[in-house]
This record gives structure tokens, sequence and C-alpha cells, in this order.
């Protein structure tokens, strides 16, 4: 992410905000391939979502889920913007699981791994629906100024350097953040099955 990607996205989210329907549209076609990246990478660490999900299925319901929000939220900033993102990013991710991985899904009554266990590789996502549940939901419990950075680096995979910028607060105060979350993420999930 750039400065001009930052500022053409307040620039429209501003025109959203002021009435101009095709700004939404534009939000959405400016910030797809990032959100294709990043879906991309994230599918990496989930094996029995990317066994039944493309790249593209994901994030194409993710983009309506952020299409659909878009026009009943309306962000004043990219801060803001990410945000709404990185809940719609959450949520596909929620269904998804419980959609293969749940009782009746697809991935829980399906193996033609000859019976062998997939592992994820270490520092992988959880593949229990419930933790991967709690872990989505210990996230959104994060004080705000956490959440905002837990969302932007981890699910919308900006640098610290840009999510500093994106935040307005310098790399220090981003660290700080960063470091808190995380202990307060590994404090609520370190009696569940996440690693």
């Amino acid at each position: 992410m750039t400065i001009g990607h930052t500022t053409k996205l307040q620039h429209w989210l501003n025109l959203a905000r002021q009435g101009d329907a095709d700004a939404r549209n534009r939000v959405v076609i400016h910030v797809c391939e990032r959100l294709r990246l990043l879906t991309r990478k994230m599918l990496r660490g989930y094996p029995t979502v990317k066994r039944w999900s493309e790249t593209d299925d994901v994030l194409q319901n993710a983009m309506l889920r952020l299409h659909r929000s878009l026009s009943e939220v309306q962000p004043e900033s990219p801060r803001q913007f990410y945000g709404l993102a990185a809940t719609q990013i959450r949520r596909e991710l929620i269904d998804l699981a419980r959609h293969f991985n749940g009782p009746q899904g697809i991935g829980a009554n399906h193996h033609t791994d000859d019976g062998k266990i997939c592992e994820s590789s270490p520092g992988a996502e959880p593949e229990n629906l419930e933790t991967w549940t709690e872990f989505h939901q210990a996230v959104e419990a994060l004080p705000e100024d956490q959440r905002d950075v837990v969302s932007l680096l981890w699910y919308e995979d900006l640098s610290q350097p840009e999510a500093a910028e994106v935040l307005g607060i310098s790399l220090a105060t981003l660290k700080r953040r960063w470091q808190v979350a995380r202990l307060a993420l590994f404090d609520r999930m370190k009696d569940l099955d996440f690693e």
C-alpha cells in the first residue's frame, strides 16, 4: 500500500459519503487485488477450507459482504474502512468453517486422504471450528485500538509502517499495541487447542 493508495481510498470514501453511487463500486475495485492476495495468504493456513473452496470463491463472497455493508455503513477514513473489511473477512471465514467443517459439513464427513490427518504448518490458524470461532470472537472483544492493529496487520496483511500510517499513530505506538493485543489473545486462547 502506498500513500497514493490511501489518498485514493479516502477520496472515494468521501464521495460515497456525499451520495456518489459509483464511489462504493470504486472503493471495492480499488481494494480488490489487495483482498485477493490476503485471501490467498489466509487460505494457505486453512487446508480443510482450501480443499473445498478456491481463492476467488472466498474473495467473491467477502467482496459481496463488503459491498452490502458499504450500503449501510459509510466509513469516514481508510482506518474505518479496513476495520469494516476485516470484520467481513472474519465473518466469511467463520461461515466457511461452519459450512465445510461443521457436524453436517462436507469437510467433516468426506475423506479422500487415505485416512491420514492433514496437519497444518506450525503457526497456522486453528482447524477446529469452535477454536477458530473463539479466536475471531477474541479479536472482536479486544479494545478498539488493539483490534484495529490486529485487523490491519493480521487480516489485512499491511506492514507495520503502513498500519501506523492508516491509524495515524507512531510506529512505536503500533508495535506496543500489537504486542499487548497478541498477549491478550494468547491469554484467552491458551486453554484451547489453538497451537
